[in-house]
């Protein structure tokens, strides 16, 4: 299972950081990282990292502005928010894949991806 947490409201300009751990039955991870969905959008990539390698990936709409960590002992991934704007307000959602491109990279589409942790609201206001 993915537990995530640390969602949360905050004016723009501010801060907030998601954490997602991994347990019981999820059995080599290749890619873990980050998806959203607004309020009548569809689920869209945020960010995602290669488990082997470290190699991170982002939507440019969030590029300069979050991070995405891992810790390896703990199967835990941290989305840092910096800058956030209220087009940033959605459910995000943690999602890890058990394969990954062989050639480098990630998969964009949420259906490469078999796990998916319970979202967590972000909302920014302005």
């Amino acid at each position: 299972q993915l537990q995530a947490s640390g969602g949360g409201l905050v004016q723009a300009g501010g801060s907030l950081r998601l954490s997602c751990a991994a347990s019981g039955r999820i059995f080599s991870i290749k890619l873990m990282g980050w998806f959203r969905q607004a309020p009548g959008k569809e689920r869209e990539f945020v960010s995602v990292i290669r488990w082997s390698g470290g190699n991170t990936y982002y939507t440019n709409s969030v590029k300069g502005r979050f991070t995405l960590s891992r810790d390896n002992a703990k199967n835990t991934v941290y989305l840092q928010m910096n800058s956030l704007k209220p087009e940033d307000t959605a459910v995000y959602y943690c999602a890890a894949a058990r394969t990954a491109p062989n050639s480098g990279g990630y998969y964009s589409g949420s259906r490469g991806y078999d796990y998916w942790g319970q979202g967590t609201q972000v909302t920014v206001s302005s």
